[in-house]
């Protein structure tokens, strides 16, 4: 009885101890989850494989595909993969081979002796009946090794543990370099919202001016309104009143400080690595809705366009946050 699998990431057993060896990973990193692992560890006689394959997902929904001999194994088997895994949806398979489908059985003297036994036997009773051929021999000999085989007890839950720890590290290992790709590619969007949040900054305080001198113009025609329209103090206080307004409607510079606060806080959740995936998950809708908020307020198609490019990186940014532990 031996562990075999055949996808991408291979782990063989230790042939001294016959444990499979594992491999630790990096505490501090980001984890990807969509990935494959299988160990492998091929022998001749039955063999077990595991197969672990995990797709982006928020939260993880595990499913268990397992052969009759592993059902009672199947509480132990959800329990080490819920241990390890946080997200993803994630399909572990089992199956027991019980040979490479070429090996020839080899019958023993004792078989041979019966069928001969039990040839000449039939053939007093039935002399037209035909002779048992090499074939006919061959396919008796493995029928009678996999009987016994399956009257046999094994162990296959405790293997089956094994090769699903061994497994799981290679899974692990697998999502831990793609989440450092991810992760640098994150850090990446993050300088460019920087560039776009220090774009915008200088803008406000332009349009502000502009506008101020805009209303100060108004407010200097109205001293020289004619006799009986409206008084230049009226007029001066709707002036200033219209100003306040509209600075209030076109400030956002809460709006690019929580952004600044929001992006530090991804960047500083990236460099500690670990479970991050659902804290960025909300980091990342409150950067949306401050870029939403930011093109709400928008006076100038600079300002629109600014936030326009915002949007597209926080939204690259959400998809890429799906792939995160």
């Amino acid at each position: 009885m031996t562990g075999y699998a055949s996808a991408q990431h291979e782990a063989r057993k230790d042939p001294g101890t016959g444990t499979p060896s594992t491999s630790s990973s990096a505490d501090h990193s980001a984890f990807s989850s969509a990935s494959a692992a299988s160990p492998a560890s091929p022998a001749p006689g039955a063999r077990l494989g595991i197969e672990i394959r995990s797709v982006n997902g928020r939260f993880l929904d595990l499913t268990l595909r397992l052969p009759e001999e592993l059902r009672a194994a199947e509480p132990a088997l959800r329990e080490l993969v819920q241990g390890k895994l946080k997200r993803g949806k994630v399909e572990l398979r089992a199956f027991i081979e019980t040979g490479d489908g070429e090996a020839l059985g080899d019958p023993s003297p004792r078989l041979l002796q019966r069928l001969g036994t039990l040839q000449e036997s039939v053939r007093t009773w039935l002399p037209t009946a035909r002779e048992l051929s090499v074939a006919d021999v061959l396919r008796l000999a493995a029928q009678q090794h996999e009987s016994e085989r399956r009257a046999q007890p094994q162990d296959w839950g405790t293997l089956a543990q094994q090769l699903t720890s061994q497994a799981l590290e290679s899974l692990l290992q697998a999502r831990e370099r793609e989440g450092a790709r991810l992760a640098a590619m994150l850090l990446g969007h993050i300088a460019q919202l920087r560039q776009l949040t220090t774009q915008a900054g200088p803008l406000v305080p332009q349009l502000v001016e502009q506008q101020r001198q805009r209303f100060l113009e108004r407010w200097k025609e109205a001293m020289n309104l004619s006799e009986g329209s409206a008084t230049p103090e009226a007029a001066q206080d709707r002036a200033l009143t219209e100003a306040t307004a509209y600075a209030i409607r076109i400030d956002v510079a809460e709006e690019l400080t929580r952004l600044g606060a929001h992006l530090d806080e991804i960047e500083r959740l990236l460099k500690k690595g670990g479970e991050l995936g659902k804290r960025l998950d909300f980091l990342i809708q409150e950067l949306h809705r401050e870029a939403n908020t930011l093109g709400s307020k928008s006076a100038t198609l600079e300002l629109t366009r600014i936030s326009v490019d915002m949007k597209v990186l926080i939204e690259q940014m959400r998809e890429q946050v799906q792939n995160l532990e």
